[in-house]
């Protein structure tokens, strides 16, 4: 009897997190680049290469800055250059907030150094992206902050979650 109760709890358990677990997103990719002396010159692209297999699935696409607290501005503005597996290029600046006068960093930190996890949604949908090809695609990170080279910032990523 109480071997049963123990299985009937320990199934219960397993049925109603399938759909926790089932829900989360998946983790398809996800690179950092470190930025040389700290010091991001806008010369310096870093590419991030990646391949789509499933064009039904909806991907969420962001990218992982990481700083130190010295890094001077409370923003950074970015040239996102997408470049798809049939060869269309897809261009567009945009930029990010880091952190307010206020309440200091918007990211997670820990001693001096910051990382930010900052979504390129709405621009993929401003500007009529979509990764509905299959293939390789390559996405290219610009700095064009007034400031060259940009002080502080030491590593720059890229991270695609594919959504169930």
């Amino acid at each position: 009897m109480r071997k049963s109760r123990i299985l009937f709890y320990l199934g219960f358990f397993l049925l109603l997190n399938t759909g926790n677990f089932s829900c989360a997103p998946l983790n398809l990719y996800e690179r950092t680049i470190a930025i040389p002396a700290h010091r991001w010159k806008s010369s310096f692209t870093p590419q991030f290469a990646f391949v789509i297999k499933d064009t039904t699935a909806r991907y969420d696409l962001s990218i992982t800055l990481r700083h130190r607290d010295l890094y001077h501005y409370n923003n950074i503005w970015l040239e996102i250059t997408l470049l798809s597996p049939d060869g269309k290029q897809y261009k567009f600046k945009t930029e990010k907030q880091l952190g307010t006068n206020e309440s200091g960093w918007l990211g997670t930190g820990m001693d001096d150094i910051y990382e930010h996890r900052i979504s390129l949604q709405k621009e993929l949908l401003e500007n009529a992206v979509s990764l509905r090809k299959q293939g390789k695609y390559t996405l290219v990170i610009k700095q064009i902050m007034r400031e060259d080279p940009l002080e502080q910032v030491m590593n720059i990523g890229l991270r695609i979650e594919k959504r169930p």
